[in-house]
């Protein structure tokens, strides 16, 4: 997506309260930070319903912002084993649930959203990089 369109919402339908792509973005990279806090124990971000305490805003800095996440998830996965899957674990965000639970719950997060995603690029007329080796066009 053009840096310009970050901002986009659909408007044609019931988009009340719709997050922008920009702000999709930023709500997924500090969902996957909290997730991930709350499988280490540790507090997560506070509000990453709207996008939580990063500053980032320009397409670049939410691109970092997510690769960070990413980061931060593969690092947390890479901990859990037979032995720990099913440790208990609180939090707001996905608990009580288990290690494996919560891992499972942010991969179900993101693709809810890269869906989401894929909508508002095939709604500015850009097919989705996924999609695009296979020669399929937005009609």
């Amino acid at each position: 997506m053009p840096e310009g369109k970050y901002s986009f919402i659909p408007t044609a339908g019931k988009f009340d309260d719709a997050r922008s792509f920009g702000e999709q973005i930023k709500h997924v990279a500090c969902s996957q930070f909290a997730f991930f806090n709350e499988i280490e124990g540790k507090t997560p971000p506070e509000s990453c319903e709207r996008g939580g305490p990063s500053h980032a805003a320009t397409k670049d800095g939410l691109i970092q912002y997510l690769r960070d996440s990413f980061d931060y998830g593969n690092k947390v996965l890479a901990t859990i084993d037979e032995k720990n899957a099913l440790a208990r674990v609180e939090g707001r965000y996905a608990g009580p649930n288990t290690r494996l639970g919560i891992a499972v719950t942010a991969v179900w997060h993101i693709t809810d959203h890269y869906g989401q995603l894929v909508e508002y690029l095939r709604m500015n007329g850009i097919v989705p990089p996924a999609t695009q080796k296979y020669g399929l066009k937005v009609r």
